[in-house]
């Protein structure tokens, strides 16, 4: 298993636009073959960057899903928002304390 961090910066007034459609397609995302863990993440001090955090079970599950009509539909909407270009990371999570 391996996390995926993404981060997204949009423009301010497309926050509520992208977080509309996060809110519709959680869940699908959270889903997908593979998907084991999402959560959405949003600055304390630039209310403009979020992050999502993932928890994949292969990479082939981040691929399938990457090439997915989901991911298609989903990043279709949101790369329109965008104020500057998102980063993503892929980590091995190597400690979790509780």
């Amino acid at each position: 298993m391996f996390v995926r961090i993404v981060k997204l910066s949009f423009h301010e007034e497309n926050i509520s636009a992208f977080l509309e459609n996060f809110e519709l397609m959680k869940d699908k995302i959270r889903n997908a073959p593979g998907n084991r863990f999402l959560e959405l993440y949003q600055d304390k001090n630039n209310k403009s960057i979020f992050f999502t955090y993932s928890y994949w079970e292969t990479e082939m599950d981040l691929e399938n899903y990457r090439n997915s009509e989901l991911f298609n539909t989903v990043w279709t909407f949101t790369k329109q928002l965008f104020n500057a270009k998102p980063e993503a990371w892929s980590v091995d999570k190597l400690v979790s304390l509780a």
